[in-house]
């Protein structure tokens, strides 16, 4: 196997919405179009606390006072190496939101209308989990050419 891609996810979270991330902004990005939370790659020596407060730092100009860990996704990509996700809400934030995030559009969005984006289909799994219950819990996610084939969810 070939290296493993390691990076965090999380939904910030204050009035019954999440803040979502409309991926429209970059050419080559993954994930154009889709709506996300705000997460990255791990950089060296980074747990997964210290890269998701990173992250949400970078992309919102938020500092994350207190994460909650939600979950590890793994994503089984056909062909392409094996990514695992660290996922996080985090509802203890302080600061000001940057409006020109150069990843995409931020925006406050109320959880019920979340199913209603565009979003990738595994996301839709470990959103809907997330938002129904508080454990702690693992999914495995196979995509073959950007369809979900399988998922797999184990609760803790």
């Amino acid at each position: 196997g070939g290296i493993m891609k390691k990076t965090s996810l999380c939904y910030l979270e204050k009035d019954g919405k999440y803040l979502m991330l409309h991926r429209v902004k970059k050419d080559n990005d993954e994930n154009t179009g889709k709506w996300i939370g705000v997460g990255g790659k791990f950089e060296e020596g980074e747990s997964p606390e210290e890269c998701a407060a990173r992250e949400i730092y970078e992309e919102t100009g938020l500092t994350a006072n207190k994460l909650v860990y939600r979950a590890v996704i793994t994503f089984d990509m056909q062909g392409n190496q094996t990514e695992y996700m660290h996922l996080f809400t985090c509802t203890d934030f302080s600061g000001k939101l940057n409006a020109d995030c150069d990843e995409g559009v931020l925006k406050w969005v109320d959880k019920a209308d979340v199913m209603g984006l565009s979003l990738w289909e595994g996301d839709r799994i470990f959103l809907e989990e997330m938002t129904k219950r508080n454990g702690f819990f693992s999914l495995k996610l196979s995509y073959e050419n950007d369809r979900l084939c399988k998922s797999t969810l184990c609760r803790y």
